[in-house]
């Protein structure tokens, strides 16, 4: 007589098991995801009409600052050029948050879900190319100032410091650029997340500005984050002064709410159902 044995029912057989995604399998899918996200960047048409725009913009308001503001003293390139960078800085977030708003907006987040299941690499993909992008942006948006700049008759300035002030405005824009990237993960609709970051930039922050304490309000995000242009106030008291913070701090307070931002749209990309 045979005997048949019977497997337990706990104890799957290791075919049956489900593999586990490991780390290197995440690392192993980056290159690709990265190809993926760049395609998708230099495809979309907005990105395109962003980068132009911000180019003509800078190039113009350089150039107008630089011809017909005339209550802010004697103006310089080396400080003009970069003034513009603010709006280059708005843009850039606003494409952040489009990477992947419109994605998820519009239906397609899923089928790059499906096509790769790694969302952690998905979302270190995004950041990489966010933080790419916005660093072009910024580098654009210097360069057609600079132009501007120097197109009008006001005097070069101090050239040394065109370097060091164009790092640190690039980073700013890149940060930016972040920055909407986890406001756009964390919303995952166009119209609300660009909305509720313009309401706060321009509105919700200028009142707090005016009304907290300047040890408080320079904490701000982007308080910090305009603390990295060449925007000297010289109107400004020396209790304002005293309570400023250097390139390094600005850029690790700023740096600290888009890191906050896309760690909390990483973890809710990575548990969040796929529609």
């Amino acid at each position: 007589m045979t005997t048949i044995t019977h497997q337990p029912t706990d104890q799957m057989p290791a075919a049956d098991q489900p593999a586990a995604r490991t780390q290197n399998d995440t690392l192993k899918a980056l290159p690709t995801t990265l190809k993926s996200e760049w395609i998708k960047l230099s495809t979309i048409r907005s990105n395109t009409a962003i980068l132009a725009l911000t180019i003509a913009l800078n190039g113009l308001v350089s150039w107008a600052i630089a011809n017909f503001v005339t209550d802010e003293g004697e103006l310089f390139v080396d400080k003009v050029f970069a003034f513009s960078t603010l709006f280059t800085a708005v843009f850039a977030a606003v494409a952040g948050i489009l990477i992947f708003s419109s994605e998820a907006q519009h239906g397609t987040l899923a089928p790059t879900l499906t096509a790769q299941p790694a969302r952690l690499a998905i979302a270190t993909a995004k950041t990489i190319t966010a933080a790419a992008f916005g660093a072009v942006l910024g580098a654009a948006g210097l360069a057609a100032g600079l132009a501007g700049a120097s197109a009008s008759d006001i005097e070069t300035g101090d050239t040394s410091s065109i370097l060091g002030t164009s790092l640190w405005a690039v980073l700013f824009v890149s940060l930016a650029c972040v920055l909407g990237l986890g406001i756009g993960m964390i919303a995952r609709h166009s119209t609300a997340a660009i909305s509720g970051l313009l309401v706060w930039w321009l509105v919700v922050e200028s009142l707090l500005n005016a009304f907290l304490d300047q040890r408080l309000s320079r904490l701000l995000p982007f308080v910090a984050g305009n603390g990295l242009l060449p925007l000297d106030d010289p109107a400004a008291s020396t209790e304002t002064l005293s309570a400023t913070l250097s390139n390094a701090e600005n850029a690790l307070v700023f740096g600290g709410y888009a890191t906050l931002a896309l760690a909390v749209g990483t973890v809710l990309l990575c548990r969040r159902d796929n529609n």
